[in-house]
C-alpha cells in the first residue's frame, strides 16, 4: 500500500517519535511512505528523517507560528490546513495514496477527504488539542470555542481513531462526547536496535558520577522543577559520601524558536542556582540518539516527572536499557512502570521522588533487580515487532473496507 504521513512540526518529541516508528513499521512491511509536514529542522530532527531512510516534503513553513506572539493554535491550524489543501491540489496526484495517517491536529481530515481516489483517513490522536491549551481569560475562551468545536468534528471524520493508551481513550470519550467512536489503543514502540546497535560513549561527566537522568522537553508541563528540588532533597537523606557521588543530567527537547523552550531553560537555570546546585547539574538539549542512550547507559535510575502524561515514551527506553524509573502515578506511566518492580509510582512531590531515588541508591541491587524486570515488561509488551503487526492489521482493515 501507499501511505503518507501528515503531521505539523517533524521535530523531537514523542509524538515525533511514534509517528515515524509507525513510517519504519509499515515501510519494513513492504508498504511506500513518505511525509508531509508543515516544518523540519535537519538540526532538530530524529535520524531517520534526515539520513534518507523516510522520504519528507516540507510545505508552508513560511507561513506564521504566531501572530504577534499570539494565536499559536489558529496559525498551526492554518498551517496544516494549508497542507491538507496540498494534499488535495498537487500530492495526491503525482503519488496517489491508499491511506493518510495524520495525528495532533485534525482540522485538515475533512479537506483530505477530497483527496484524489479517496483514501481513509487514520487520526493518531496524543491527546486533545483542547485539554492542551492554558486557562485564559473571556478573550482566549471565546478564541477557543470554535477551535474546540471544529476539533470534535473534524476527528469524528476520520475512517480510524488510534490513542496511546487506554488513560487517553478515556480522555478521549469524557472531552468529544458528541462522536461514537471507540478509538484503538496502540501503544508507542521502541525501535530496539537503535539502542542494541548504539556505542556508549566515555562517560563525560566522571568516572565515579551516581548519574540521576531526567529525560522530557523543556516545557513547564513536564515539571522538570520537580527532579531539581527532589534531587537537592538528597541531600539530606544519602550519605555525604553518596551525594558528593550524585549528579543529575537534565536532557531533552529543545527549540531555539520555541519562545516556551527557551524561556523555561533559563527559568530552570534559575532554580538551579537558587538550590545551589550549579555543580551537581549538568542540561543537555536535544541530545542526540547516541547522546540519549549513552545518558540512558550511564544513570542509575530515571526521573520522569509529569503529571498525566498521556503516553510517554521515554519509561520504556529507559527500562529496556535496565534502568528504573520513578515517575508520577498518574496518566500513562501508570500502564507502563509496575510499581515497586520496574521503579516507582509516586505523588508528584519533591519529598515522595527524593525517597523513591535514596532507596536506589542506597541498594544497588534493588535497581539492578527492577532494571532487569523492566527490560523483560518492554519486550513481552511492547515489543516493535507488535507495535508493527497491529498497526499493519489496523491499516489494512481500513483498506479493506474501502474495496468493500
Amino acid at each position: 500500500m501507499r501511505l503518507l504521513f501528515l503531521h505539523p512540526d517533524l521535530g523531537i518529541g514523542g509524538a515525533e517519535r511514534l509517528v515515524v516508528d509507525a513510517a519504519i513499521a509499515l515501510q519494513n512491511r513492504g508498504h511506500t511512505v513518505s511525509f508531509l509536514t508543515n516544518h523540519h529542522d535537519p538540526t532538530h530532527c530524529f535520524e531517520e528523517t534526515r539520513n534518507g531512510s523516510l522520504r519528507v516534503r516540507v510545505v508552508g513553513d513560511w507561513l506564521p507560528r504566531s501572530i504577534f506572539g499570539k494565536f499559536y493554535a489558529f496559525c498551526a491550524y492554518f498551517r496544516m490546513v494549508y497542507a491538507a489543501f496540498y494534499v488535495v491540489l498537487f500530492q495526491s496526484k503525482e503519488e496517489p495514496v491508499d491511506v493518510i495517517f495524520c495525528d495532533l491536529i485534525s482540522l485538515g481530515i475533512p479537506i483530505l477527504k477530497l483527496t484524489h481516489r479517496s483514501p481513509k483517513i487514520l487520526f493518531y490522536c496524543h491527546f486533545p488539542d483542547q485539554l492542551l491549551t492554558k486557562p485564559g481569560g473571556i478573550l482566549k475562551t471565546i478564541y477557543r470555542m470554535p477551535l474546540n468545536y471544529l476539533e470534535e468534528k473534524t476527528t469524528g471524520a476520520a475512517d480510524g481513531v488510534l490513542v496511546n493508551s487506554k488513560f487517553t481513550s478515556r480522555v478521549f470519550s469524557e472531552t468529544f462526547k458528541s462522536l461514537n467512536v471507540t478509538p484503538d489503543v496502540l501503544y508507542p514502540s521502541l525501535v530496539t536496535k537503535s539502542f542494541d546497535n548504539t556505542e556508549v560513549l566515555s562517560n563525560d561527566i566522571h568516572d565515579n558520577a551516581i548519574v540521576l537522568l531526567s529525560i522530557n522537553r523543556y516545557e513547564r508541563k513536564k515539571n522538570l522543577p520537580l527532579a531539581l528540588k527532589s534531587f537537592k532533597l538528597l541531600e539530606r537523606i544519602v550519605t555525604k559520601h553518596e551525594w558528593d557521588r550524585l549528579h543529575l543530567v537534565i536532557a531533552g527537547g529543545y527549540d531555539s524558536l520555541n519562545t516556551e523552550n527557551r524561556e523555561h531553560y533559563e527559568e530552570l537555570l534559575v532554580i538551579m542556582e537558587n538550590l545551589g546546585l550549579k555543580d551537581k547539574v549538568t542540561f543537555e538539549r536535544s541530545p542526540s540518539d547516541e547522546v540519549k542512550v549513552k545518558l540512558l547507559h550511564q544513570c542509575k535510575l530515571l526521573y520522569y516527572t509529569p503529571t498525566n502524561e498521556h503516553f510517554g515514551i521515554v519509561p520504556l527506553e529507559a527500562m529496556y536499557m535496565k534502568r528504573p524509573v520513578i515517575a508520577v502515578s498518574s496518566g500513562g506511566p501508570t500502564e507502563t512502570i509496575v510499581d515497586e518492580q520496574t521503579g516507582f509510582l509516586c505523588e508528584a512531590e519533591p519529598e515522595d521522588f527524593a525517597n523513591a531515588a535514596a532507596r536506589i541508591i542506597k541498594n544497588p541491587k534493588l535497581g539492578e533487580k527492577m532494571g532487569e524486570m523492566g527490560r523483560k515488561r518492554v519486550e513481552q509488551r511492547f515489543s516493535f515487532e507488535a507495535f508493527t503487526e497491529k498497526l499493519d492489521q489496523i491499516v489494512q482493515s481500513l483498506v479493506d473496507k474501502k474495496s468493500k
